[in-house]
């Protein structure tokens, strides 16, 4: 492997939700090899095609018919593709920004609210009952409830301890520190083959990663229904388990840990 595959391999962020790390992520490092060096794509550039791509997505879904759901699942995927290159090359680039990382975290929030809303409406169409719209509004809202009880968190302890988000970094960058790379590249079959059976505990964080893979298996096999119970129970369970925990926590005075 050359110089320039290895840079963009160390792109990859060891906290990859499930779906990424193992297909989307290095599917945009493979794109990234192409189109990393052209100056006028920039990580803000890319960031508006996946949400474009997203967009016309949600089009398919909402129109309906075998054909516009599986093109779906698969702009769905390069979605997430693009959502990926964006921070890789601007790690690549060293040129990170707040601006950049704002919009990449807030186009993927509207992202699933549109994407799992059309699948319900889709769903809707099926079975002609609301369920399926109440168990997308359930899922949003829930997902969304997890997002803010982690800035209500960061709020309430900024409130005691203005150092908090410094201390908290540096704890992070520790924990990168005490890292040890097992797998990727340069690594033995084996050493790759246990760090994938690994990282398949991540299905059950019900994230972003996780939703790319929920929403494609819905699209192809046509199981609205059945996957937006899995997203409601899953998102209902997580937003009350984070409350209680991230209170338990405060209560207790043990250390807080920011986690969506």
């Amino acid at each position: 492997m050359n110089k320039k595959f290895h840079k963009l391999w160390e792109t990859k962020t060891k906290e990859d939700e499930w779906w990424s790390s193992f297909v989307t992520s290095p599917l945009a490092i493979l794109i990234n090899y192409f189109v990393v060096d052209y100056k006028w794509l920039t990580p803000n550039l890319i960031t508006l095609f996946s949400f474009i791509v997203a967009i016309i997505a949600t089009g398919f879904i909402v129109i309906g018919g075998t054909i516009n759901f599986i093109i779906a699942a698969i702009l769905i995927h390069f979605s997430h593709v693009l959502d990926c290159m964006d921070g890789q090359m601007a790690r690549y680039r060293g040129i990170s920004s707040r601006s950049g990382s704002y919009f990449d975290k807030l186009t993927d929030e509207i992202q699933v609210i549109i994407w799992f809303g059309a699948v319900a409406y889709a769903a809707y169409l099926q079975t002609q009952t609301v369920i399926p719209v109440f168990l997308a509004f359930s899922g949003v809202s829930f997902y969304l409830l997890r997002g803010y009880i982690k800035y209500v968190t960061i709020y309430t302890e900024m409130s005691d301890d203005k150092e908090y988000l410094i201390k908290k970094h540096q704890e992070n960058l520790d924990k990168e520190k005490d890292k040890k790379d097992g797998a990727g590249l340069g690594f033995g079959v084996l050493a790759n083959l246990r760090w994938f059976v690994h990282e398949q505990k991540k299905i059950l964080s019900f994230d972003e990663g996780v939703f790319i893979f929920m929403l494609s298996a819905a699209l192809i096999f046509n199981i609205f229904e059945p996957i937006l119970w899995v997203f409601a129970i899953s998102q209902v369970f997580y937003g009350l388990y984070r409350g209680w925990q991230k209170g338990y926590q405060m209560a207790n005075n043990q250390k807080i840990t920011i986690k969506k």
